[in-house]
């Protein structure tokens, strides 16, 4: 792999406007939820264009909603096509399916930034705009990878699938509805923004509303009732004390280095309908981890387990439990041995690039690998460019030279796992 090391490297150089001009596109295309068509429509060219068989379609939700591993915020996927590009292989090789998403989060207060979100401003080393790094260098990494195969006449053993997906920031229902289209391989990779780290192993996620009820009063005797914010306080730190149990059972040393490996947070807090009346609803809306190898329905029984203990602390409590529910988006946890050939392969060419070792963790967050590795029966595993703190954020920007050394790295991954006919 030697001498293709030296020719992917000059490759890269050469094409390296290029790549940057196309990350620009992409970030200058707002591809929130119900708007991933443009963006689809230009990746869906530029697979074309490098020889790969392209697949467009829009994920029919009625038919996703009867799969147990269906979580999202719509059913609707009107304007919001997947894209797959398959690149068929000379034959006995092992094959690779390369899967990014396109949907980004809203860019919330334009104040927060120094300049237009979807600017695609370059600066310093570094482009800027909403998606940049979650995901869509990942992205560019990847059709880098494949442009490098196609043009330097590298005819590979085994197939390359290729997934540019919507709906992965509300729970997956993209890569799901690739995934019962019928197009797996032997292994996945998620360029994810990992800042190069590779993570065999990620955290799920999953959606949940408590409501407490109080009594209501008027505030002038408000002692005559029974407030539920004050109630709802309680349950914070209910579930604050929850979380720091769950957090001491995990001893796995990919998360040796993370403050909360499986995070429980509370995003939204809405009670109260008067300023001088005691509020007798309060909904708390969260957000909870689910560690690598636990199940959903484990954490579930868990969460619920742990609220109903709340009666033998407050005799409130004990007459008018809270209520929980699990709605919205989930993220399904996702584990590969750190063992597996892939990783080893991963591992050797990310040492051959940089002259380093990669550092392996497990992913503070969830992605599109749990549908993968449970939906699909596919081992994946996260490696990306990319500022793992800066997704979601204000002024959300990408390393370049990273979205190209990763893009190397890929390429002779790919090159060594599904073999090279010579």
């Amino acid at each position: 792999m030697n001498g293709w090391k030296e020719r992917i490297g000059q490759w890269m150089e050469e094409h390296r406007e290029e790549g940057v001009r196309l990350l620009r596109d992409m970030v200058q295309m707002p591809s929130k939820q119900g708007d991933e068509a443009p963006i689809q429509q230009l990746t869906a060219r530029k697979l074309a264009e490098i020889g790969l068989k392209v697949d467009v379609w829009e994920p029919d939700g009625r038919q996703l909603q009867q799969h147990p591993y269906f979580y999202a915020t719509r059913t609707d996927f009107t304007g919001s096509p997947n894209v797959v590009g398959v690149r068929k292989g000379t034959g006995g090789g092992r094959s690779i399916l390369l899967n990014g998403h396109v949907d980004v989060v809203p860019e919330g207060d334009r104040r927060q930034w120094d300049d237009d979100p979807y600017s695609g401003k370059v600066e310093n080393g570094r482009m800027f705009g909403r998606g940049v790094t979650d995901m869509k260098g990942g992205n560019v990494s990847l059709i880098l990878a494949l442009q490098a195969i196609d043009s330097l006449g590298i005819r590979l053993r085994g197939d390359v699938i290729f997934q540019s997906v919507v709906e992965e920031e509300s729970g997956g229902a993209g890569t799901l509805a690739a995934v019962l289209r019928g197009y797996k391989a032997d292994v996945a990779l998620i360029p994810e923004p990992t800042k190069l780290h590779i993570f065999p192993k990620q955290q799920g996620s999953m959606w949940f509303r408590i409501s407490v009820a109080g009594r209501s009063a008027h505030g002038g005797t408000r002692y005559e009732g029974v407030s539920a914010i004050e109630k709802s306080l309680l349950i914070v730190n209910h579930i604050l004390a929850l979380e720091k149990r769950r957090n001491n059972r995990i001893t796995d040393p990919l998360y040796r280095n993370t403050p909360i490996p499986i995070p429980i947070n509370i995003g939204v807090i809405q009670g109260g309908n008067w300023p001088s009346s005691v509020a007798d609803l309060v909904k708390l809306e969260g957000r909870m981890g689910v560690a690598p190898d636990e199940t959903m329905e484990a954490a579930q029984a868990e969460m619920a387990e742990w609220l109903d203990r709340l009666g033998q602390e407050d005799p409130w409590f004990a007459l008018h439990p809270p209520v929980l529910e699990w709605f919205g988006a989930r993220w399904l946890p996702g584990s590969v041995d750190p063992e597996h050939e892939f990783m080893l392969v991963l591992i050797e060419q990310f040492g051959s690039v940089t002259n380093q070792s990669p550092i392996i963790k497990a992913s503070p967050w969830g992605t599109d690998g749990g549908t993968l590795t449970h939906a699909g029966g596919i081992p994946a595993i996260v490696f990306g460019p990319g500022v793992t703190e800066a997704a979601h954020f204000p002024n959300e920007y990408i390393e370049l030279d990273q979205v190209f050394a990763a893009a190397r790295i890929i390429t002779l991954s790919v090159m060594a796992w599904c073999g090279v006919e010579e």
